[in-house]
């Protein structure tokens, strides 16, 4: 299971080896250098103590270990983008299907966001399942890359586990036709 939590200053080294290396391979950018590393943990905390806040920027933490980074970022009140990278030694593990569960709970429950899009380079279907997995909907090709979008559900949700369904926001009525164990995941994020 992995946590969400705030940055610290301490992140910065692995913050530089999370931007490096096949990681990047699906993203424009080049590899962060020390100080770029130490710049954007510092921009993310300053982000993080702006009222009102329109960003977040959680590390992705499995035994402690920073594996990761998910942002939720505001385009207007209730439309914001969701984006994420993972070290590649922590690819396949599940964690980037977990970190988006838990980013979009944050986003549905304590923000005013109502809709949340994402987009994927399109050689990298790994990326298009985790969204799709949280009940994202593919909405066709935008700028070249794979969109989705979810909407805060208007009925009640829960975050569920089970044949597939594993961190996926779903309606009440949707589970009730899916056979199987319904099981309660506990996702958390430590924030302050």
């Amino acid at each position: 299971m992995i946590e969400l939590r705030e940055f610290t200053m301490d992140d910065a080294p692995a913050l530089q080896r999370i931007y490096s290396g096949v990681s990047l391979r699906y993203i424009e950018r080049r590899e962060l250098t020390s100080g770029e590393a130490v710049a954007l943990v510092a921009n993310t905390l300053t982000d993080a103590r702006s009222e009102p806040r329109d960003r977040w920027a959680f590390g992705i933490t499995a035994d402690g270990d920073l594996l990761g980074m998910v942002r939720l970022r505001c385009r207007t009140e209730r439309h914001a983008t969701l984006s994420y990278l993972l070290r590649e030694d922590s690819w396949g593990c599940g964690y980037a299907t977990q970190a988006v569960a838990c980013m979009l709970r944050h986003a549905f429950t304590a923000t005013k966001v109502t809709s949340v899009g994402a987009r994927h380079h399109p050689d990298n279907p790994a990326s298009g399942r985790v969204l799709l997995k949280n009940g994202f909907r593919y909405r066709g090709i935008r700028d070249g890359c794979p969109s989705y979008d979810i909407h805060r559900p208007g009925v009640a949700i829960s975050l569920l586990a089970g044949l597939g369904y594993v961190g996926a926001w779903v309606r009440e009525d949707v589970v009730a036709r899916m056979p199987g164990r319904r099981q309660r995941l506990h996702y958390e994020i430590k924030v302050g």
